[in-house]
């Protein structure tokens, strides 16, 4: 299994990272296939340069034998070298294995300041890929927690699965049934924690479920639970 993260990687008026790391699922070289992406909330403050929200993106990406890693890499430099656009900052992040110190790293990316220098100094210590793409080269940041985010097993919001197209017509109100379809593992009551297992979900304008416990989790709130409707709410 392959870990790849992806920061920094647009302006205001050009798409996000989010389309980015879609993109990048779709052009894998052989041996290779992306099966979730997902999108991680970092540290929102003033002080943190940042497009819109702050937010990374991670891809969890399956090898097969034989399948080289550089080719990988390579065609991942390829595509954010072609992507980038002046005024972003891209920095891109790739691992085999994640250390417990680079996920406590990904952690505090999502509450406090953190440096560069600290970011590149982790991954040289772990031989973890790491490197930048121009401009102030501050994505490795993000870039190295979104890995560290996905590693963890317990963040994000999915924007990607095996076999989901885009632009997705997925939308509105959806049987639960038909919800667990496309890749979700579990319908969750996000006030009493329990399992939901029947009914009518507003989906919203794109299905957004959770990753937590390693699992794709739809957290759902009441909107008639006599009537078994209920509406997505969208966590990170």
């Amino acid at each position: 299994m392959m870990l790849v993260g992806i920061d920094d990687t647009d302006t205001l008026d050009t798409p996000g990272t989010n389309q980015l790391a879609r993109r990048l699922a779709e052009v894998l070289p052989p041996g290779f296939t992306c099966d979730l992406v997902l999108r991680h909330q970092l540290f929102f403050d003033p002080r943190v340069p940042y497009t819109s929200k702050n937010g990374s993106a991670s891809l969890r990406i399956r090898r097969e034998a034989g399948a080289v890693t550089d080719d990988l890499i390579a065609l991942l430099q390829k595509e954010m070298r072609a992507w980038y656009v002046p005024g972003s900052d891209p920095g891109l992040c790739v691992a085999e294995t994640v250390p417990d110190e680079v996920r406590a790293f990904a952690r505090r990316c999502q509450g406090q300041v953190v440096t560069q220098e600290e970011a590149r100094r982790l991954a040289a210590v772990h031989q973890l890929h790491l490197e930048a793409f121009g401009g102030t080269e501050g994505g490795v940041i993000g870039a190295l927690a979104a890995v560290g985010l996905l590693a963890g097993g317990n963040d994000g919001r999915v924007v990607h699965l095996a076999g989901w197209q885009w632009p997705d017509d997925f939308v509105g109100p959806q049987p639960v049934e038909a919800v667990l379809t496309r890749g979700v593992e579990e319908i969750v009551d996000a006030e009493k924690g329990a399992s939901v297992r029947t009914g009518i979900v507003d989906v919203g304008k794109h299905l957004r479920p959770s990753y937590r416990r390693g699992r794709v989790v739809l957290f759902v709130q009441p909107e008639d639970a006599r009537a078994g409707h209920w509406r997505a709410r969208k966590l990170e």
